[in-house]
């Protein structure tokens, strides 16, 4: 039987070593650790674990309940909260994320066991309900030859595909949590005239902008590429925006040469 993939996101290094022991002396196997909540939501894409266990108070710009909440709703991956103290409001706010466990710090190796074992089986049942993923199965986004890039509702990027890495052309540090416009403009390719930024009315509006025509990219390293260009909110089930989808495409010669003739 293969050992289920555990993602450790923990700002303590100590506590996230003494889980990660805890959990293979009961032969599970560690998926891989982070101490950023954007940190969680590029490796629960890149590694598909079978859980996440989530603290809550973290390093970076996304605080735990904020990233479990990306992490479900883009990949259903099931969450478990680690957290030294909860009063009503964080849990109010916890349940975003549809975790299916929380667990008080200081914790036994049977609390940790218990819940992660709980909600290995819980999840298994719920798996079976769920609808389609909101941007597409997570390995064909991660193989994609297309940019897939999230944003949270402030524009800020929290998820990028390598294709993406590859067309903005900077290091992950100098991409994850920036605001989108600080990597990469959007320029009319006839008239180089800047774009207007298309994410205030998508969060405004709750409508998808795309830019089929005339339209290009221009990164921070000062690489072009004409582009096709799909930005739309990203909804949960009580259609509240969570984030902010951005499908970036690159246009093929044959496309070029085209659009020059028309």
């Amino acid at each position: 039987m293969t050992k289920k993939q555990i993602l450790i996101v923990e700002d303590d290094e100590i506590i996230a070593n003494i889980i990660s022991q805890m959990l293979e002396k009961r032969g599970y196997s560690i998926a891989g650790k982070t101490d950023s909540g954007e940190g969680a939501v590029m490796k629960s894409a890149a590694l598909e674990p079978d859980l996440v266990l989530m603290d809550i108070k973290l390093n970076g710009l996304l605080d735990g309940i904020t990233a479990a909440r990306f992490i479900f709703q883009l990949f259903f991956c099931p969450i478990i909260f680690l957290t030294a103290m909860c009063d009503d409001t964080q849990l109010d706010q916890a349940k975003s994320a549809q975790p299916l466990g929380f667990i008080l710090k200081p914790f036994t190796e049977q609390d940790l066991i218990s819940n992660v074992e709980l909600a290995l089986y819980n999840h298994a049942i719920r798996k079976k309900y769920l609808g389609k993923y909101p941007i597409g199965d997570p390995k064909k986004i991660m193989n994609a030859m297309d940019a897939v890039i999230i944003l949270d509702a402030k524009g800020r990027i929290i998820f990028f595909n390598p294709y993406a890495a590859r067309l903005i052309d900077l290091p992950e540090d100098q991409i994850l949590t920036r605001y989108w416009r600080d990597v990469m403009m959007l320029i009319n390719d006839k008239t180089d005239e800047q774009m207007e930024d298309p994410v205030p009315d998508v969060i405004r509006q709750h409508l998808a902008v795309i830019h089929e025509f005339n339209t290009a990219i221009v990164t921070k390293p000062g690489k072009r590429r004409q582009v096709s260009i799909i930005v739309q909110p990203l909804t949960d089930e009580n259609n509240a925006l969570f984030g902010i989808l951005m499908h970036i495409r690159e246009k093929t010669l044959t496309q070029i040469n085209i659009a020059k003739k028309l």
